[in-house]
């Protein structure tokens, strides 16, 4: 058990997006973001699995075959894409992505981006949080419009950086 780790790398992390939500006008999620794990069922797992160099959820996937904390996690926080499936319309499609709200879009942004600077450290750059989501948007379910909207915000930071995109954050996803 590494509580002081794990405690140290998700502090960090919920600063960051905090500090990234501030700067988009999203005070309350900044506030509110993750505040999940800190919970018992969270956090001592995460405390169990941590490696520094990953999300705990991952080393708990491989070595037990499910994440208990993830999917306690992802069932809390409206910012994961994860949050917004349900069974579709259409009786023959199944589980399918819902439309994320504007703000948990921008929030869900924030996270990326900042959980990729946490875990990469000395190693991250600018292209990272696009060719991470590039690597598995094929085996996710995620509304189109929510996914496209990601992608976007991805490209519009590897392609003009940070302040770039905050600002479109600022103007297209939480104006007023």
């Amino acid at each position: 058990m590494n509580f002081t780790g794990h405690f140290k790398t998700i502090t960090a992390h919920k600063l960051l997006v905090m500090k990234y939500c501030f700067r988009v006008g999203l005070y309350r999620q900044g506030l509110m973001h993750d505040m999940s794990k800190y919970m018992p069922s969270e956090f001592l797992i995460g405390a169990k699995y941590y490696k520094g160099t990953e999300s705990p959820n991952n080393v708990e996937r491989r070595e037990t075959g499910v994440s208990s904390a993830w999917l306690h996690h992802k069932g809390r926080n409206k910012h994961h894409f994860e949050y917004w499936m349900d069974y579709g319309l259409d009786k023959n499609k199944g589980i399918v992505g819902m439309k994320m709200p504007k703000k948990y879009v921008a929030e869900m942004f924030c996270d990326r981006l900042a959980a990729s600077k946490i875990y990469m450290g000395d190693k991250y750059y600018q292209e990272y949080p696009l060719e991470y989501f590039n690597r598995s948007r094929h085996r996710i379910i995620i509304h189109p419009e929510t996914e496209a909207e990601l992608e976007k915000m991805l490209v519009m930071l590897r392609d003009k950086g940070e302040d770039a995109v905050f600002e479109y954050i600022k103007r297209e996803l939480v104006k007023k």
